[in-house]
């Protein structure tokens, strides 16, 4: 679809309430690419559901974005014992849901009991085991959740930044073994009880999600003023990017993560425009090419694939690895507004991001000569096979709507083939691709990316065998491989020391490991930019999120 369609059908579902009417309304309006997949926060797995719903739920702690310590959130305090082995919090009295129902440790202790659930598969439970065993917890008294840790274990507030749900709202639900299909999609958004700083009031598919603030929000600025600030959000689903960035400079959307390509012509569109372009950071997420080696999809009724003996093959994928043209993609898909990604850690992680990787130089004769010593050898002009005489030929996709990469796909492909490896491309919309990586596995490679954070056993649902996330093969019931066994012990011991010096030894082995076998392929890190209205007031974007999203209002004009 046409951009200028795309723009016209948004502003269509948008009659009751005029682009320049933001301020007046105290209404932030955005864009996101998809579709949500769930409101349920336990079951979220991608970036759409989380950003759909990450405003409408809390958690015990919060990370400052700023000094990246954390600070109170549900809780007002906390406290240590026992050589750091029991965590004792003290929640906010006062605190209700939006249907009226107090905030009490109820709440706290039935969503643990759902976390640890085997029946309920949720990307929080990974980072909450403790050498396999759960966190005990109990509640002397309404307000009081003591937390006794089998051992000492060093992200444990971060482990415990989970959404805290409605126990009075879903209990039931749980109790008769339904939990996995409460609060779908399908479910009206007046279902939903929160706790965050706004509350869903629409949601209409492949248009618009539309909140208002939560009466009941429990946070005050210095004053005791209301909190947050603004009276309402609305996050347009936009899924083609040249449509988004129309809709920014037409004034229908207040804030804009714009490409390479825009961030020049904004800079320089900027006074008559009325906007504001800052440059953030380095992306702490992860862009990468993932290869499928899951048995669950490559081995049936005793008969084994072959892409499945060439994605586990580390020759194979180390030859794939020198024929990702890093530069040729910062500079045509990026505008030179990226770096090359070595690690699955950000440099902008200071402490945990491994530096001394070597990065596997683009260099398509080194790959030739890297694939015809493993046995992979040209069978006919243009045509490279395998050992066996299999034609190399595999499929590639990506999320659609996403130019950029499109582009680097693109580029991935065109170079295979120059080895004579066939790449079948075609990308899928962001919700079909999640259930592709999720339940049927059907797929070969995928460019697609993860996001990153401070703490690096937040992600264990990605790099350990177990993890649902474990994306080239997820939910291992032991370690496939080694190597994963060595990752999976190395993520235990880097929970052991409190000092983060002495945990990040840990974590860059576990850096070098992906780096050699290869299960997924580093790409490029954007220098992430941001663009906003200059009639927002106390918008402080950093590269860990917002500061203070809560005090965020429009300054009238």
């Amino acid at each position: 679809m046409a951009a200028g369609l795309v723009a016209a059908a948004i502003a269509g579902c948008r009659v009751n309430r005029p682009p320049n009417d933001h301020a007046a309304a105290q209404t932030l309006y955005d864009a996101t690419v998809s579709d949500p997949g769930t409101f349920n926060p336990l079951l979220v797995t991608d970036a759409a559901s989380g950003g759909a719903i990450g405003d409408l739920f809390e958690s015990l702690a919060r990370l400052n974005p700023r000094t990246t310590l954390f600070e109170p959130g549900l809780a007002a305090s906390w406290e240590f014992s026992d050589g750091g082995k029991t965590l004792t919090f003290h929640l906010r009295r006062g605190v209700k849901w939006s249907d009226g129902a107090p905030f009490t440790a109820r709440d706290v202790l039935f969503t643990m009991r759902v976390i640890y659930d085997p029946k309920i598969p949720n990307s929080s439970v990974s980072a909450m085991l403790i050498d396999g065993q759960p966190i005990a917890v109990s509640a002397p008294d309404d307000y009081t959740v003591v937390a006794r840790l089998p051992r000492t274990f060093a992200p444990i507030l971060s482990s415990l930044q989970f959404s805290i749900l409605p126990a009075h709202a879903l209990e039931a639900a749980y109790a008769a073994g339904r939990f996995n299909r409460v609060w779908g999609i399908d479910t009206p958004p007046d279902r939903l009880v929160a706790l965050g700083p706004f509350l869903m009031t629409r949601y209409v598919p492949a248009q618009l999600l539309a909140y208002r603030r939560n009466p009941n929000f429990w946070m005050r600025d210095g004053h005791g003023g209301r909190l947050p600030r603004l009276k309402g959000e609305t996050h347009l689903i936009v899924p083609d990017q040249n449509a988004q960035y129309l809709q920014f400079k037409s004034g229908m959307t207040d804030v804009y993560g714009p490409r390479p390509e825009e961030v020049w012509p904004l800079e320089q569109a900027a006074r008559r425009l009325n906007i504001t372009v800052r440059k953030v950071g380095i992306d702490t997420g992860s862009l990468f090419f993932a290869f499928n080696r899951n048995p669950r999809h490559y081995v049936r009724r005793g008969v084994t694939d072959p892409r499945y003996k060439w994605f586990t093959d580390v020759n194979f994928m180390r030859a794939l690895a020198h024929a990702v043209d890093k530069r040729g993609m910062i500079d045509l898909c990026y505008r030179g507004l990226a770096v090359p990604a070595v690690s699955d850690v950000s440099p902008e992680n200071k402490i945990y991001h491994n530096p001394n990787l070597k990065d596997y130089a683009y260099d398509l004769k080194l790959a030739a000569r890297i694939l015809d010593q493993a046995g992979y050898r040209m069978i006919r002009p243009g045509v490279r096979g395998d050992p066996r005489g299999n034609p190399l030929v595999f499929n590639l996709t990506t999320n659609a709507g996403v130019p950029v990469r499109n582009q680097m796909c693109a580029i991935f492909k065109q170079d295979l083939q120059k080895l004579g490896i066939t790449v079948n491309y075609r990308p899928l919309d962001f919700i079909t691709l999640v259930k592709a990586l999720e339940s049927s596995f059907d797929w070969d490679c995928v460019l697609i990316g993860f996001t990153g954070g401070i703490e690096p056993n937040d992600a264990s649902d990605f790099l350990r065998s177990s993890g649902n996330l474990h994306i080239w093969n997820p939910a291992q019931v032991k370690p496939a491989t080694a190597w994963e066994a060595q990752i999976d012990h190395l993520m235990d011991a880097g929970t052991m020391a409190l000092d983060p010096y002495q945990r990040a030894p840990y974590y860059w082995q576990i850096q070098q490991i992906l780096h050699d076998q290869l299960p997924i392929i580093e790409t490029v890190r954007a220098v992430t930019y941001v663009a906003y209205r200059n009639t927002l007031e106390n918008y402080n974007p950093t590269v860990w999120g917002l500061y203070r999203p809560e005090w965020i209002e429009f300054r009238a004009e």
